[in-house]
């Protein structure tokens, strides 16, 4: 009977629940609201690498699919318990997932991310997270494009009306019936750079559509 009320069962039945009424809200959400497409070049013709923001993570997989119709993409996340509710959640809609962060199993991740490259998927990754600091950029996604010479990707997604959480990354939760400005950075090279470089680089770009 102790083991119902067990730290690790809890978490097990959170993974249940949660993800499935995430997902339900993401679409009901997305039906309501107003959309607009801030797009130059669309890159979605050949494997790419998609960075968006850690708190604009509950929009992404619309953000991708709208971009490019698709759903060809493994997401890394940490292998924290957030992460075993993002992963749920982005296979409910499609996607793949790949386990690790630069803090916890990056080098089996960079492995598998590059494995998926090869296979000709797209990979998402939030540069700042699982733990920030918000708007920081860690070596992943630099890392993983500078490797494999693919293009990077950066999405937005700002709402007019929202909840913002208290939390490190300022988690972003679009009002229903709002409009969702979704920009995509043309694609754009960083083989040629150095890591820091490469990693300045994705971060003005990510940065360039908001107010910080």
């Amino acid at each position: 009977m102790a083991n119902v009320f067990s730290k690790s069962f809890k978490r097990k039945v959170l993974v249940w629940c949660i993800p499935p009424l995430v997902y339900c809200f993401v679409k009901i959400l997305f039906f309501t609201c107003k959309k607009r497409f801030h797009i130059g070049i669309n890159g979605s013709h050949t494997p790419s690498i998609y960075a968006i923001w850690h708190g604009e993570l509950l929009m992404a997989a619309m953000a991708y699919t709208s971009y490019s119709k698709r759903v060809h993409i493994d997401t890394i996340v940490s292998q924290h318990f957030d992460g075993d509710l993002v992963a749920k959640l982005m296979r409910l809609f499609g996607g793949g997932t790949i386990r690790g962060s630069s803090s916890k199993g990056g080098i089996l991740a960079l492995r598998y991310a590059l494995k998926a490259l090869q296979m000709g998927r797209d990979i998402g990754i939030t540069p700042d997270g699982p733990r920030g600091p918000r708007h920081s950029v860690a070596d992943g996604a630099a890392a993983l494009a500078r490797m494999k010479q693919v293009p990077i990707i950066t999405m937005h997604c700002k709402p007019s009306s929202s909840w913002q959480m208290r939390s490190w990354d300022r988690f972003c939760i679009p009002k229903p019936f709002c409009t969702l400005d979704f920009y995509y950075s043309d694609p754009f090279y960083v083989h040629e750079l150095s890591l820091d470089e490469a990693k300045a680089l994705i971060q003005k770009r990510l940065l360039e559509p908001i107010d910080v």
